[in-house]
């Protein structure tokens, strides 16, 4: 079972640029409301995205310098990575649809709903 991973400047690369699959990447703080309420929704989307989308968590008060690299002014920020470029980017929490579009869009599926 996937599980979002921790990223930390020096596994950065490895973790989310160099990866094979596309990356969606919470930028998160552990006392932020939001942040925690975001969570179990990427848990569960690693989960069904599991080999299609990697999840990797950063926690910007440890890695404040890689928050910044990217431009993280509020928290939750969720990029969307694929090829080692940011492709999308959501700010604050918008619910379950909203992220999982970013799913969609980065693997190219779309889901119908009846």
């Amino acid at each position: 079972m996937a599980k979002p991973t921790q990223a930390t400047s020096k596994s950065f690369e490895s973790d989310v640029l160099n990866s094979d699959l596309p990356v969606v990447v919470d930028f998160w703080a552990p006392w932020c409301a939001p942040c925690r309420m975001i969570g179990p929704v990427l848990e569960d989307l690693a989960v069904r995205y599991d080999g299609r989308v990697k999840v990797v968590k950063v926690n910007v008060d440890d890695e404040k310098a890689l928050a910044e690299a990217y431009g993280i002014r509020g928290i939750p920020t969720v990029l969307g990575f694929s090829g080692g470029e940011v492709q999308q980017q959501q700010v604050g929490f918008r619910g379950a649809q909203g992220l999982e579009r970013m799913f969609e869009d980065l693997t190219g599926e779309v889901r119908v709903s009846l």
